[in-house]
């Protein structure tokens, strides 16, 4: 895609609520489109296009005028200061390429995993799950669900100055993106080979450009410096943290059970369904168990969020879940989820409230 014709970057902030919403019209294919990007400032924004095949720019210019006229009458005002987002054109096609997915330990199994050498350590970040494909001149920005989707500009030209091609898998924060493995360098795949040696050759490429947008997640095998990091993260209440077997390849998808990559949470979060809008800003969460959708709770979604609409995947925080209602306590809404599919909000995912132990006899 062409570099933009016309954009505005509009900002909401109300309260606790800080949203960015970007429009921009490009040509294509000797017409037009109107892409826009939104989400949280300081957030991987969500993006996609308002227009899906090239239209004429009187066409283009009305569709781009009624989105800027939408969020300014819901409280949007114009500003100088985004994070502008490359657009390829082929967003949400499916590159071909997949992630390694993780199962998730309990509090139980943590002393396991801190004490096996064979295991390291990483910082599991809160943000969005990012491929980055670097083939010659062309960056491309892949998804969990191996889309493609367009890159914080910060993020692309980043990865544009390494000398070298590659397939680099990493989470995006914001415009940074933390790299933790390399599925493919110069045209070989690494896939087979032991994460060492691919975490290993990712410290080569990544390390030396220090003023980059791209940034290697720290990792260490030494039990000691594994409580070290786990302790310092969870006082600095970061999301969790990742175990990955140093010996083992890259395995696309996520496992039944066990696997070889685990993700411990120091609090609780999970994907949910709205299945109902109720009253006074609250809505119904669900559940799917053996294929049918079941209760979870409601959640109150704050004045400064959109409520979401029925079939949403919305994320929320919870202490835990009741094992005979498997309704959720003290649920908090984060917001909505358009890089979850319904089909992945399972009542496995819950964390159940810990049954009393029986006093001995």
């Amino acid at each position: 895609m062409e570099p933009a014709l016309k954009s505005t970057t509009l900002y909401y902030r109300e309260g606790a609520s800080d949203k960015v919403y970007q429009a921009s019209i490009h040509p294509k294919d000797g017409g037009y489109v109107v892409a826009f990007a939104f989400g949280r400032r300081g957030s991987t924004l969500s993006t996609g296009m308002k227009t899906s095949i090239p239209v004429d720019y009187e066409t283009a210019q009305r569709v781009f005028s009624r989105l800027i006229e939408e969020k300014t009458v819901k409280g949007y005002t114009p500003g100088e200061d985004g994070t502008p987002y490359r657009l390829t054109g082929r967003e949400v096609l499916n590159s071909g390429i997949h992630c390694q997915l993780l199962n998730p330990i309990n509090e139980d199994q943590l002393d396991s995993f801190l004490d096996d050498p064979v295991y390291c350590i990483q910082e599991k970040f809160d943000g969005r799950r990012l491929l980055i494909w670097k083939d010659g001149n062309t960056v491309t920005g892949i998804n969990r669900f191996g889309l493609v989707v367009a890159l914080p500009e910060t993020i692309a030209a980043s990865a544009q100055a390494f000398a070298c091609d590659f397939v680099m898998d990493g989470e995006a924060v914001g415009d940074q993106c933390y790299a933790f493995d390399l599925l493919t360098f110069n045209g070989t795949d690494l896939r087979h080979l032991s994460y060492q040696y691919r975490y290993f050759e990712l410290m080569e490429i990544v390390l030396p450009k220090r003023k980059s947008a791209i940034r290697l997640v720290p990792s260490t095998t030494l039990p000691g410096q594994k409580r070290e990091i786990l302790e310092r993260l969870r006082a600095a209440n970061r999301e969790g943290v990742v175990f990955k077997r140093f010996d083992a390849p890259y395995t696309a998808g996520r496992p039944a059970s066990g696997g070889t990559q685990f993700k411990y949470k120091f609090c609780e979060t999970s994907s949910f369904i709205v299945t109902c809008i109720n009253t006074k800003r609250s809505v119904a969460l669900g559940l799917l168990k053996d294929g049918t959708t079941v209760p979870a709770g409601n959640v109150t979604i704050p004045s400064n969020h959109e409520i979401p609409q029925l079939g949403k995947v919305i994320e929320c925080r919870y202490v835990y879940a009741f094992r005979e209602s498997g309704v959720i306590f003290q649920p908090v809404y984060l917001g909505q989820r358009d890089d979850i599919r319904p089909e992945e909000c399972v009542v496995s995912q819950l964390k159940y409230k810990a049954e009393p132990t029986k006093e001995a006899e």
